[in-house]
């Protein structure tokens, strides 16, 4: 299900890397829709307005889901005063530095911060944000260490194409976390998660998926598998908790109200086409009966106020100190 990843990319999103001594406390203020934190050495204690803090030691990594905010402490309760971090953060003698986004702090405490911010566009993402808790924890140990030696050299030097390099890092971290999770023991992956894995329900949701426009029925579905249309339909619903057409329409409604908000100049008819619909007038009909409104009415939506533009106008306007 790669593409429920596709929208989850960070572009410039790394707030930085801080090394901390104790006492401390940045209180992370933007409620990006996806924030990573993790540690290269020390240690702290992520605490978010939902759920009970969660330790944060070397290699661990926590990944908080917005809009709620967090902060990040050398201990619960501690004495050290709230340092509001943004897209600005704080002064270099209150814990941080005034840099924009990219941020390094070279100082000497024993704690060293991670943290990437990720601004999950589109609907086609909405089923990931919509499986992940307010915050998830996966300890080190795993698939992220190599990732995270990577980052720790890289965020080390200052050199060209470093913030490009930091991106895609911090994409491939958040990928290993997230699989870490879903596949932990005991844990309850969403249904498309553990579908993704059976050899008759794994295959139809990569085809549908990857050829959305294609002109699918059951029947074509389980040739392309190998399997018959009976089966096929009966291991789908089973595992998806909906039958294979179900589904498409669906997928098909998210990918072309992301298309609607991200090709402002295309038409309807060639959003349809997009999507497998050779009928505009068919697929407006099948999308406001899916998504709640036409497309033209989703078209003119203005675009959300993000909680990071909220506290960049803001700042702007003199009421957040920077």
């Amino acid at each position: 299900m790669d593409d429920f990843f596709r929208g989850v990319r960070a572009h410039g999103s790394l707030f930085g890397s801080s090394a901390l001594a104790p006492p401390f406390s940045l209180h992370f203020v933007d409620g990006a829709p996806l924030t990573l934190c993790t540690v290269l050495s020390g240690g702290g204690w992520i605490i978010s307005e939902h759920g009970a803090p969660e330790p944060l030691n070397a290699y661990d990594t926590v990944v908080v889901r917005g809009p709620g905010t967090f902060t990040f402490a050398d201990e619960i309760g501690t004495r050290a005063e709230p340092v509001a971090c943004g897209e600005y953060c704080a002064a270099p003698e209150l814990g941080g530095t005034r840099h924009r986004r990219g941020w390094r702090d070279d100082g000497e405490g024993p704690t060293t911060l991670i943290v990437g911010a990720y601004p999950v566009r589109g609907e086609i993402s909405r089923p990931l944000l919509e499986a992940l808790p307010a915050v998830l924890r996966v300890e080190g140990g795993g698939t992220g260490d190599a990732v995270l030696d990577h980052l720790a050299a890289e965020v080390a030097v200052d050199a060209p194409g470093q913030q490009v390099v930091l991106d895609r890092l911090l994409d491939w971290m958040l990928v290993c976390t997230l699989r870490a999770w879903f596949d932990r023991p005991g844990g309850e992956p969403p249904a498309w998660w553990t579908a993704r894995r059976d050899p008759v329900a794994g295959p139809a949701l990569r085809l549908m998926h990857d050829e959305p426009a294609a002109p699918w029925t059951v029947a074509a579905l389980a040739v392309r598998v190998g399997v018959s249309r009976s089966t096929l339909a009966k291991r789908f619903t089973e595992l998806v908790g909906e039958p294979p057409l179900t589904h498409l329409t669906r997928h098909r409604m998210a990918l072309a109200a992301d298309l609607l908000a991200e090709r402002p100049g295309a038409t309807v008819a060639e959003v349809a086409r997009a999507v497998g619909y050779a009928d505009p007038f068919g697929f407006s009909a099948a999308f406001k009966r899916v998504r709640g409104a036409t497309p033209s009415e989703v078209r003119r939506r203005p675009p959300e106020r993000t909680a990071a533009k909220v506290l960049s106008d803001r700042q702007q306007e003199g009421i957040v100190e920077g």
